[in-house]
């Protein structure tokens, strides 16, 4: 009887490991921060952004992106390149993050003379926990980002809350895009 038992108990093992191997791999794209202009309606999900995000003095004439007079991107498949001189002006990201997206952030970035000057995040939480998350790091992220320059900016987890900071930064990922001027 001791015998079935233990035979038992290592299938179950195998079950419960393989379980978990299958979740593993449906569930490994879910929870990754995304980040798209706020005014890119045909961008969804993907990241990809189909009109500047700008407002403000920035444009996408004046930072000279590359933008074909009709607002196309000129064939590069709507990616753009962070080129290190940003146009300055106000530039609104939505950032989505949770382990199916459920939680997202609006950021309202502005930049001059390569530096951010302002910083404001509006939380859309799912859950309670996600509020308190949301709120500590609006109230905290001014503090670590106001003043800095754009290129390479990246914060690390700023006031406990890791998946906002990840979502912030693939925001900052737009708006050094989104802002960054051809020469």
């Amino acid at each position: 009887m001791e015998r079935n038992a233990v035979a038992f108990s290592g299938r179950a093992i195998g079950m419960t490991v393989a379980g978990l191997a299958v979740t593993a791999a449906l569930l490994g794209g879910c929870g990754e921060p995304k980040a798209v202009p706020m005014d890119d309606e045909f961008a969804g999900n993907s990241g990809q952004s189909a009109d500047s995000g700008t407002t403000g003095t920035g444009t996408a004439e004046d930072a000279g992106n590359g933008e074909a007079p009709d607002g196309s991107d000129g064939g590069n498949g709507g990616a753009r390149r962070d080129t290190g001189v940003y146009a300055d002006g106000t530039y609104a990201i939505k950032g989505q993050y949770g382990p199916v997206g459920e939680d997202t952030i609006d950021v309202y970035l502005t930049i001059a003379d390569g530096a951010v000057t302002d910083v404001d995040v509006v939380g859309h939480p799912f859950t309670t926990i996600s509020r308190h998350h949301q709120e500590a790091f609006a109230e905290a992220v001014p503090g670590v980002v106001v003043g800095k320059p754009l290129e390479g900016l990246k914060v690390d987890k700023v006031a406990g809350a890791s998946w906002t900071s990840d979502a912030f930064n693939a925001a900052l990922d737009v708006a050094r895009q989104e802002a960054s001027v051809v020469q």
